[in-house]
């Protein structure tokens, strides 16, 4: 029964990016152009939320959905690795026109072209995994 909770929020999340057009390549461009807001603005609005629920979760203790302590581990400070990584991302998202999260909703869609950006990105984090011994971190 939890599962088919979880099913119905990803419906409904994937409802909300396509309406909301953060699935559209045509959005993506924009942004990527600097020649509108509107992503932007939803990924701020992302991440405002983000770190509000993440400073509720820590302020209030709040459990998990099976009654555990949520722990939230420091981050490493290392900032070559993540303007690496990000620079990586930002250029996968550039090249398929999709972050993670729409590539699944764009081939429900009937955007099947995304099948070759998803086995990419399955490719990638694969590779990942291989190097992540020899990589810095």
């Amino acid at each position: 029964m939890k599962l088919l909770k979880f099913f119905f929020v990803g419906i409904f999340f994937g409802i909300v990016l396509v309406k909301s057009e953060v699935v559209s390549w045509y959005r993506i461009f924009e942004m990527f152009k600097f020649q509108s807001f509107h992503m932007y603005g939803i990924i701020g609005s992302a991440v405002f939320l983000g770190v509000l629920l993440f400073w509720l979760i820590k302020k209030l203790n709040l459990k998990s959905i099976d009654g555990d302590a949520i722990h939230l581990p420091p981050k490493d400070r290392g900032f070559v690795s993540y303007i690496l990584g990000g620079s990586i991302f930002g250029l996968g998202w550039a090249l398929g026109g999709a972050c993670p999260g729409p590539m699944y909703i764009l081939l429900g869609t009937g955007v099947f072209s995304m099948l070759i950006v998803i086995v990419a990105a399955v490719l990638g984090t694969f590779t990942y995994g291989v190097l992540k011994d020899k990589l810095p971190h």
